[in-house]
């Protein structure tokens, strides 16, 4: 169990690189637009992020 929670913690860190290194402008203009969001619009996006990784692992699972 724990060697595919580092496997999919990995895969995380390779997604969430992909942008930034492709197109880093595109990247610091939507990581902006999200520092200016009110908090309770931050956690809207937090869980709906949470919901959609838990619907993609039950559908794969």
């Amino acid at each position: 169990m724990s060697a595919n929670l580092l496997i999919a913690f990995g895969l995380m860190l390779v997604l969430e690189g992909i942008l930034p290194l492709v197109a880093p402008k595109a990247w610091r203009q939507t990581f902006q637009r999200m520092v200016e969001l009110k908090d309770g619009q931050l956690r809207f996006v937090g869980l709906v992020s949470i919901l959609a990784g838990l619907l993609l692992v039950f559908i794969v699972d």
